[in-house]
Protein backbone atom coordinates (compact mmCIF):
# COMPACT_ATOMS: atom_id res chain seq x y z
CA UNK A 1 0.00 0.00 0.00
CA UNK A 2 1.26 3.43 -0.95
CA UNK A 3 0.36 6.84 0.35
CA UNK A 4 0.03 9.53 -2.31
CA UNK A 5 3.35 10.99 -1.15
CA UNK A 6 5.06 7.61 -1.47
CA UNK A 7 3.66 7.08 -4.97
CA UNK A 8 4.87 10.53 -6.01
CA UNK A 9 8.32 9.88 -4.54
CA UNK A 10 8.60 6.52 -6.31
CA UNK A 11 7.60 8.02 -9.67
CA UNK A 12 10.26 10.70 -9.25
CA UNK A 13 12.87 8.15 -8.17
CA UNK A 14 12.09 5.70 -10.98
CA UNK A 15 11.65 8.34 -13.67
CA UNK A 16 14.98 7.46 -15.37
CA UNK A 17 13.82 3.83 -15.66
CA UNK A 18 10.46 4.89 -17.09
CA UNK A 19 12.25 7.17 -19.57
CA UNK A 20 14.43 4.21 -20.55
CA UNK A 21 11.30 2.07 -20.97
CA UNK A 22 9.88 4.68 -23.36
CA UNK A 23 13.13 4.78 -25.39
CA UNK A 24 13.35 0.98 -25.57
CA UNK A 25 9.68 0.75 -26.56
CA UNK A 26 10.21 3.27 -29.39
CA UNK A 27 13.38 1.56 -30.65
CA UNK A 28 11.66 -1.81 -30.58
CA UNK A 29 8.64 -0.51 -32.50
CA UNK A 30 10.83 1.14 -35.14
CA UNK A 31 13.07 -1.91 -35.49
CA UNK A 32 10.14 -4.32 -35.83
CA UNK A 33 8.42 -2.07 -38.37
CA UNK A 34 11.58 -1.72 -40.48
CA UNK A 35 12.25 -5.46 -40.41
CA UNK A 36 8.66 -6.29 -41.36
CA UNK A 37 8.59 -3.77 -44.21
CA UNK A 38 12.13 -4.00 -45.57
CA UNK A 39 13.85 -6.96 -43.89
CA UNK A 40 16.57 -4.59 -42.68
CA UNK A 41 16.92 -1.72 -40.21
CA UNK A 42 19.59 0.74 -39.17
CA UNK A 43 18.80 -0.38 -35.61
CA UNK A 44 19.82 -3.99 -36.29
CA UNK A 45 18.12 -7.30 -36.86
CA UNK A 46 16.51 -10.18 -34.95
CA UNK A 47 19.22 -10.28 -32.24
CA UNK A 48 18.60 -6.60 -31.48
CA UNK A 49 14.84 -7.25 -31.32
CA UNK A 50 15.47 -9.97 -28.74
CA UNK A 51 17.82 -7.70 -26.80
CA UNK A 52 15.32 -4.84 -26.73
CA UNK A 53 12.51 -7.19 -25.71
CA UNK A 54 14.66 -8.52 -22.87
CA UNK A 55 15.49 -4.98 -21.72
CA UNK A 56 11.82 -3.97 -21.85
CA UNK A 57 10.75 -6.96 -19.75
CA UNK A 58 13.59 -6.36 -17.27
CA UNK A 59 12.43 -2.77 -16.70
CA UNK A 60 8.80 -3.89 -16.30
CA UNK A 61 9.89 -6.54 -13.78
CA UNK A 62 11.88 -3.93 -11.86
CA UNK A 63 8.82 -1.66 -11.63
CA UNK A 64 6.66 -4.56 -10.46
CA UNK A 65 9.22 -5.48 -7.78
CA UNK A 66 8.49 -2.09 -6.20
CA UNK A 67 4.81 -3.04 -5.89
CA UNK A 68 3.75 -0.97 -8.88
CA UNK A 69 0.99 -2.32 -11.11
CA UNK A 70 1.97 -1.79 -14.75
CA UNK A 71 -1.32 -1.39 -16.59
CA UNK A 72 0.04 -0.27 -19.95
CA UNK A 73 3.24 0.17 -21.93
CA UNK A 74 2.06 2.35 -24.83
CA UNK A 75 1.36 4.71 -23.21
CA UNK A 76 2.99 3.80 -19.90
CA UNK A 77 0.31 3.55 -17.23
CA UNK A 78 1.29 2.83 -13.63
CA UNK A 79 -0.98 2.23 -10.66
CA UNK A 80 0.04 2.30 -7.00
CA UNK A 81 -2.33 0.51 -4.62
CA UNK A 82 -3.35 2.76 -1.75
CA UNK A 83 -6.20 4.00 0.35
CA UNK A 84 -8.17 7.26 0.29
CA UNK A 85 -10.80 8.09 2.87
CA UNK A 86 -10.86 4.46 3.99
CA UNK A 87 -11.51 3.11 0.51
CA UNK A 88 -9.05 1.11 -1.64
CA UNK A 89 -7.79 3.20 -4.55
CA UNK A 90 -5.07 3.14 -7.14
CA UNK A 91 -2.90 6.24 -7.39
CA UNK A 92 -2.50 6.60 -11.14
CA UNK A 93 0.36 7.91 -13.29
CA UNK A 94 0.06 8.11 -17.07
CA UNK A 95 2.93 8.81 -19.45
CA UNK A 96 3.09 12.56 -19.95
CA UNK A 97 1.93 13.37 -16.41
CA UNK A 98 4.43 15.44 -14.45
CA UNK A 99 3.37 13.86 -11.15
CA UNK A 100 0.86 11.43 -9.66
CA UNK A 101 -2.21 13.65 -9.90
CA UNK A 102 -4.98 11.07 -10.38
CA UNK A 103 -6.57 8.19 -8.53
CA UNK A 104 -9.43 5.83 -9.11
CA UNK A 105 -11.25 3.31 -7.01
CA UNK A 106 -9.76 -0.12 -7.44
CA UNK A 107 -13.07 -1.43 -8.75
CA UNK A 108 -13.67 1.39 -11.28
CA UNK A 109 -10.56 1.28 -13.43
CA UNK A 110 -9.15 4.03 -15.62
CA UNK A 111 -12.61 5.35 -16.55
CA UNK A 112 -13.12 6.28 -12.89
CA UNK A 113 -10.02 8.50 -12.68
CA UNK A 114 -10.35 11.60 -10.55
CA UNK A 115 -7.89 14.37 -9.70
CA UNK A 116 -6.10 13.93 -6.39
Amino acid sequence: MFTLAQARHLVATLRPRVDELIRVRADLAELQTDLAAHGVSALGGRPEVKGLEARLYAILDELRQHGIEVKGVAPVLLDFPGEREGRPVLWCWLEGDTDVRWYHRADCGFAGRRPT
